[in-house]
């Protein structure tokens, strides 16, 4: 066999696991079908929120933690910019799942926040006008990544490392018999002792649909806000997470990372517009800016704001909106990850960690229970 592992897809998960894998030694080889990093995914516009407290579940935060940690080595193998500490504040009704499901789990793993009362939201942020009712759960350790420079670091380190990447090259199929697959290309065909796949929006295709997943589009909003840039500087302003407060998905946004030029990052999480990542609508529509703007002025009124550009991603949802990741529940010498559901880049360098560990040993000390592909079978 060529190669000890293949790595299907070289975005933000794929990278991280090309880079863990080669690092420990092992002959890798990356495809991807496009470059990397891209804008036809989910990994681009230039910021990822990061946090600690996650409302998600607490089995998140362990793994959000070592996260940190590999990030911060690959800022300083790479002497690279790549996660910057803002602080973040989830805020919403008191009795909300928002507020309530962020507290539990900080408590649960001892993360650091604070809890403030509406008039105290207003002292700390001045730029927030909170409902009636609203408390928000502020942690410090939040902030933001820069998406495409984290893959490109991660790639550089695989590369460095030893891994053979190569891109704009479309897998066509693979097939698994005993301990070893192949993968088939319009380049060629590749045999490795293990696959895995991180084919982030085209997982349904690359897994024939052996897990239940929706793509959905989504749009992204730089709105420059109506009181001016520099009350919004992240030095200033957190990320932040926002309760609708008529019970539809979340709003979420960033501090204007671009500086005195660029706007806020704004966008609402989820969607149920299902797509194929072929069939997404890249056009900007009215309707788009305006659910955005509409849910977010609630709070934050200077976001009732010119919107500079917009730009359209993807998520690839599971069924409870958990990720995928583990043992391909038909192949042994295959593993994936996929499904992250509109909150998986903060979590690609521990994915690539825990990648690595399956396919090398078929296991791995991480407590990865909540995301197995094996709870979609019947």
């Amino acid at each position: 066999m060529a190669y000890d592992v293949i790595v299907l897809g070289l975005g933000a998960t794929g990278s991280a696991t090309a880079q863990h894998l080669a690092e420990r030694g092992k002959r890798v080889l990356g495809i991807e079908q496009f470059t990397s990093p891209h804008d036809k995914g989910s990994s681009h516009g230039g910021s990822r929120m990061i946090r600690q407290a996650y409302f998600e579940s607490p089995d998140y935060i362990p793994l959000v933690l070592r996260a940190y940690e590999l990030w911060r080595r690959l800022e300083k193998d790479m002497d690279a910019r790549l996660l910057n500490i803002t602080g973040g504040m989830n805020i919403g009704s008191g009795e909300g799942e928002l507020v309530r499901r962020t507290i539990a789990a900080s408590t649960e793993h001892s993360i650091p926040f604070e809890v403030l009362e509406g008039r105290e939201i207003n002292a700390r942020f001045p730029q927030v006008f909170p409902l009636a009712g609203d408390v928000a759960v502020y942690e410090t350790n939040a902030g933001y990544l820069f998406p495409e420079e984290c893959i490109r670091a991660q790639l550089a380190r695989a590369s460095r490392a030893g891994a053979e990447l190569q891109f704009e090259e479309s897998a066509l199929a693979w097939s698994a018999e005993g301990g070893c697959v192949e993968v088939r290309t319009g380049r060629g065909t590749y045999s490795a002792g293990h696959l895995v796949i991180t084919a982030g929006p085209w997982a349904n295709q690359a897994l024939n649909g052996i897990v239940p997943l929706r793509v959905t589009r989504q749009v992204m909003a730089w709105i420059a806000p109506r009181t001016g840039v520099t009350p919004f500087l992240p030095d200033r302003f957190p990320v932040f997470l926002c309760e609708d407060a008529r019970g539809g998905a979340h709003g979420y946004g960033f501090p204007a990372i671009d500086g005195l030029e660029g706007g806020m990052k704004a966008a609402i999480h989820g969607s149920a517009d299902v797509r194929t990542p072929e069939s997404v609508d890249c056009e900007i529509h009215e309707r788009d800016l305006r659910r955005i703007v509409e849910q977010l002025r609630m709070r934050i009124p200077a976001l009732d704001g010119k919107v500079l550009r917009a730009q359209t991603c993807m998520y690839t949802m599971s069924p409870d909106e958990h990720f995928v990741i583990g043992a391909h529940p038909q192949f042994a010498s295959c593993s994936i990850a996929c499904g992250f559901s509109g909150h998986g880049f903060k979590f690609a360098s521990v994915v690539g960690e825990i990648l690595a560990d399956l396919a090398i040993g078929g296991s791995t000390s991480h407590p990865i229970g909540l995301f197995s592909p094996m709870r979609f079978q019947s």
